[in-house]
């Protein structure tokens, strides 16, 4: 019984296994979660909004009263003890001040918070996309490597049997190398876009893998009249405005505290068996002091932050409008190579590959059109990966997924 067991539980064991790497093949959606709930930066900027939680508590906290205890004098009929409480008074709206102004941090921790998911966010579609076309671009040029070798085979035996001279074997040994060379620049780049993913979604490098999405499409073409409409609402703008009003309340909370406060004496006062209710009020006089310098500066602070808000804008719009126009060239791009490079270039392969078979061409000149087919599908994949890091830049800058369109509107649309 037990024989018959062990390969049942063997059979049970390997499906859950391949159950579970199937489960760490990511999708877009996957991946993103991923980043958002594991990214360091995230979890910090989480911290910082729950320490504004406290920030606010302490802005609300009304000041501590002081008990004093004063004894007069040695024993005799000269000895007096008092007790007294000090309770300080805010005046000015010194308390509401404070209590605004925390607030306004709290808005701009949430803000941080907004713009740096919505970075991740981006930043972890594109490494995907380029994730899965580094994997292509590595598969296509293992074939070619693999086709190079072949050839190098092919003219070696040609050499030996009397119908090729030595330089053709040479030839194909030369051309087999930067194959080789292509493949291994490949496969740097799938290293390297495996690690942009991990540091994003976590994981492993070596191990983190994307679902094989199919047949590559880039992105639809938004026109830029409506992102730069939706610019109001960006995250880094918005982040900057909640900045200015953070600077704003602080003056109020400066201006404040030129008002006095004020301190209410409430005690009494045992002398020779008498005792004496003592009541006193303190008032500082603001000669001197009267916080000149924190209102000056704070007055400037906010000036700052207000053309900040306008530096912000100007970057968006300038970091908006160069990622639009990314995404078009790159966008008209692979149409050029979908519709004219690539066709042409597999209508000249199958050609030398007919010709081989019948004698007409040689193998090298087979593998040169294979090359050529190769590069153009390279071209067509950095293409698409470049489209899809500008997508993903505009959907950083407004914060959040762009429209889409049509994909054969993106033209007319421009």
């Amino acid at each position: 019984m037990k024989k018959r067991m062990l390969p049942l539980m063997f059979a049970a064991i390997s499906s859950m296994s391949g159950a579970v790497l199937a489960q760490a093949a990511l999708t877009p959606g996957a991946a993103v979660e991923r980043a958002l709930r594991l990214h360091p930066e995230i979890r910090a900027a989480g911290h910082e909004l729950a320490a504004q939680d406290g920030a606010l508590t302490q802005a609300g906290a009304l000041p501590n009263p002081e008990l004093e205890l004063l004894r007069e004098g040695k024993d005799g009929p000269n000895r007096s003890s008092t007790v007294q409480l000090s309770i300080p008074l805010e005046l000015g709206g010194k308390r509401s001040a404070r209590v605004h102004a925390a607030r306004r941090g709290q808005e701009v921790a949430a803000l941080e918070l907004d713009a740096i998911r919505a970075r991740i966010r981006a930043e972890t579609l594109a490494a995907f996309h380029e994730l899965v076309a580094a994997r292509e671009r590595s598969r296509l040029a293992g074939e070619l490597a693999a086709l190079a070798r072949q050839a190098t085979g092919a003219a070696g035996k040609r050499v030996v049997a009397g119908k090729a001279s030595p330089v053709e074997e040479t030839r194909a040994r030369v051309a087999e190398a930067g194959f080789r060379i292509d493949a291994l620049q490949a496969d740097r780049e799938l290293e390297r876009a495996r690690i942009r993913l991990a540091a994003l979604a976590g994981g492993d490098p070596q191990r983190i893998e994307v679902i094989d999405l199919g047949a590559l499409e880039p992105p639809g073409l938004v026109p830029l009249p409506t992102l730069l409409a939706r610019l109001e609402q960006a995250p880094g703008l918005r982040r900057a405005r909640a900045q200015l009003g953070q600077r704003e309340a602080l003056v109020e909370v400066e201006r404040a505290r030129r008002i006095p406060d004020v301190n209410v004496v409430l005690g009494t006062k045992r002398e020779d068996e008498r005792r004496q209710a003592v009541v006193g009020l303190s008032v500082p006089l603001p000669l001197f002091n009267r916080n000149q310098g924190g209102l000056l500066e704070s007055l400037r602070r906010s000036d700052k932050a207000r053309d900040e808000v306008q530096a912000e804008d100007v970057r968006l719009r300038a970091e908006l409008s160069d990622a639009h126009a990314r995404l078009a060239a790159a966008l008209r791009e692979t149409d050029l190579i979908r519709t004219d490079i690539l066709p042409g270039a597999e209508s000249a392969y199958r050609a030398t590959s007919r010709g081989f078979e019948l004698g007409k061409f040689s193998f090298l000149e087979v593998l040169d059109a294979q090359r050529t087919l190769f590069q153009s599908k390279n071209q067509y994949l950095l293409a698409i990966a470049e489209s899809h890091r500008a997508s993903a830049e505009i959907e950083r800058i407004i914060g959040g997924a762009t429209p889409q369109v049509d994909q054969g509107q993106h033209q007319e649309q421009e």
